[in-house]
C-alpha cells in the first residue's frame, strides 16, 4: 500500500509542485501537460501479463527504455518541449524508484 501511495503521489503531486516551482506563470497547463506523459505506460499493453508487480518498468518496456530516456533528455535542450521531457523523466523516475522497491521486497521478504 506504502509503494503505491508513493508511486501514484510521484505521478501526480511531484509534477505539480515542479510545475508550481518553475513554470509559476502557467503552472496548471504545466502541470496538465507533465501529468500527461503518462500515457507512455500504453508500452505497458504490449507486455504479458499486461501488469507485473515484481517488473521493473524501467528497461523492460520500450518507451521506459534507456534508449527512449536519452531521447527524453535531449527534449530538455528545446524550450517548446521541456515540459514534456520533465513529466517524462519525472514518469521514468517514478517508475525506477519502483525498481528499488521491489528489490528490496525481495531482499527482505516484506
Amino acid at each position: 500500500m506504502l509503494q503505491n501511495t508513493l508511486h501514484y503521489s510521484l505521478h501526480f503531486l511531484a509534477p505539480g509542485l515542479f510545475a508550481f516551482v518553475f513554470f509559476r506563470s502557467n503552472w496548471k497547463r504545466a502541470w496538465i501537460i507533465m501529468v500527461a506523459t503518462m500515457v507512455i505506460d500504453v508500452d505497458h499493453l504490449l507486455a504479458t501479463p499486461i501488469f507485473d508487480p515484481s517488473r521493473c518498468s524501467v528497461g523492460f518496456h520500450p518507451l521506459h527504455s534507456y534508449y527512449a530516456i536519452v531521447i527524453y533528455l535531449f527534449l530538455l535542450i528545446f524550450k517548446q518541449s521541456r515540459i514534456v521531457a520533465v513529466g517524462l523523466l519525472f514518469h521514468i523516475i517514478t517508475d525506477y524508484q519502483d525498481c528499488y522497491w521491489s528489490s528490496f521486497v525481495t531482499i527482505h521478504g516484506r
